[in-house]
Parts: structure tokens; C-alpha cells; sequence
């Protein structure tokens, strides 16, 4: 009997990596390179980063800089070797939480790791209408330019 090899990333293991509870560790790297290659490119509003050891440096910098992460997986796609995960992202920093609602697309290698992951999620939004003064301006902002 042939063994069949499984790709690291079924839907479990996609709603494993986007789950992480407010007190909880993040990913370790050992865990990151278990399943994104080498080359990894990767891209939120924010950033852009191109190898998995920049990758590392940016979720090990995003989990020092707040007091605290939690991520949550809802909805889960796989077609293929493209996956789409809904998430809420929730980052507390000087005791104000600001939730971020999002989808992250992965493109799969030949081998089942991440080559290519781009997060879509409003920053502006989440990450300013709760400060007081400048939340009312980018809320007037949205209703003039979004709405």
C-alpha cells in the first residue's frame, strides 16, 4: 500500500492557525515553518513582507507591541491550492481594544505550504474611530468619501 501524502492545510488546520485566544500563546516558529515555505510572500495593509524569516519578524513584532491578540476563524474556502479564511482579529493595546474584521487568501505550493498570503481588512476604521477627537473626524471622513 502507497502512503498519500496529505498537504499540511486542511480546513482544521487553517481554523487551528487563525484561533488564537486572548491569553494564549502566539505560534511558535518551528510552527510557522511547518507550514509556509521559505519563499512566502506576504501582504496586509500595512505591510508587505517577502520570505518566512521576515514573516516570523512581523507576527513576533505585531504580538510584542500589543498587550494582548486574538484571532478567530469563521468562515473556511478551499478550492484547489487557494484558501480563504474569514477571520476578526482583535489587538489590545493600552487598554483599548480595537477588532478588525478581515479574510486572508493563501495560495498553496506544490507541497501544501503558504507561498503567498494577503490579508484584506479595513485598518483606518477599527484602528481610529475609537480615539477620541480624531474617531469623530474619520468617522465624518467614511460619510462623506465611503458612504
Amino acid at each position: 500500500m502507497t502512503a498519500v501524502l496529505q498537504p499540511p492545510l486542511g480546513e482544521d488546520a487553517l481554523r487551528a492557525l487563525f484561533t488564537k485566544p486572548y491569553g494564549a500563546p502566539g505560534p511558535t516558529p518551528e510552527q510557522w515553518r511547518a507550514l509556509y515555505d521559505e519563499a512566502v510572500h506576504f501582504t496586509d495593509p500595512t505591510q508587505e513582507r517577502q520570505g518566512l524569516e521576515a514573516y516570523i519578524v512581523a507576527q513576533k513584532w505585531l504580538l510584542q507591541r500589543c498587550d494582548d491578540v486574538f484571532l478567530e476563524a469563521d468562515a473556511v474556502a478551499l478550492s484547489g491550492d487557494v484558501a480563504f479564511v474569514e477571520w476578526t482579529m482583535g489587538l489590545k493595546i493600552k487598554g483599548i481594544e480595537f477588532l478588525y474584521p478581515g479574510t486572508s487568501r493563501l495560495r498553496l505550493g506544490a507541497d501544501g505550504r503558504i507561498v503567498d498570503h494577503r490579508d484584506y481588512f479595513d485598518f483606518v476604521g477599527p484602528t481610529f474611530t475609537p480615539v477620541p477627537l480624531v474617531g469623530g473626524f474619520v468617522r465624518w471622513l467614511y460619510g462623506r468619501f465611503v458612504a
